[in-house]
């Protein structure tokens, strides 16, 4: 197998987290996105939407998504149990990954997109959206405090993968979003220098 990666991007992220908490040896190729090297046509067989990251099978075959690559890892590896035990468990996880992913990953990224630096001239940037976005952040990081009383990890008894969905986002957000971390939010800062502290967190 052969990893597809690009350092500067979030969702190449999670895979590499998954990938060190699964202690997996997978050879990673970086592709330069900046230059455009996710869009020339070698890349686009293996991937037509040009995304990061793609997992290369000893087969040949190209499996994209960043998840879809976790669940995939998962299914090989399933210790340590990073996506849930059972039926019961897994969707319990699933439901918990889909909220970091829809309601704080995905947002920090608009807000990003709307206005960091680093798109202008990329994409077409609508700042008042992205302020927009930047509150609704704020909100459901507050929401994710209180979320987090009383329990150590976002979805279950033990670090999973919606906890390095929300590591990934909320670094998005405060990281190349230059955004303040709440640091009245106490639930929050104890849980992120938690999961911060993994060695996996700096793959």
């Amino acid at each position: 197998m052969k990893l597809y990666d690009f350092s500067l991007f979030p969702n190449p992220r999670r895979a590499r987290i998954f990938i060190a908490e699964k202690a997996l040896q997978i050879p990673i190729e970086q592709v330069d996105a900046l230059a455009g090297a996710n869009r020339t046509p070698e890349f686009l067989k293996k991937n037509p939407s040009g995304g990061l990251p793609v997992l290369e099978l000893d087969d040949g075959s190209c499996l994209a998504e960043s998840v879809a690559i976790c669940r995939y890892l998962e299914g090989l590896h399933p210790n340590p149990n990073l996506m849930g035990r059972d039926s019961r468990e897994q969707a319990f996880i699933e439901q918990w990954n889909r909220r970091m992913e829809l309601e704080l990953f995905a947002v920090a990224a608009r807000f990003f997109q709307n206005t960091g630096a680093f798109f202008k001239g990329r994409v077409p940037q609508v700042p008042e959206y992205g302020e927009l976005q930047r509150a609704n952040v704020v909100q459901r990081l507050r929401r994710m405090d209180a979320e987090l009383a009383g329990r150590e990890f976002v979805a279950a008894d033990r670090y999973t993968i919606a906890d390095i969905t929300a590591l990934v986002g909320i670094d998005l957000f405060c990281g190349y979003g230059g955004q303040p971390f709440p640091a009245d939010l106490a639930n929050l800062k104890r849980w992120h220098q938690a999961v911060s502290s993994r060695p996996s967190a700096k793959a």
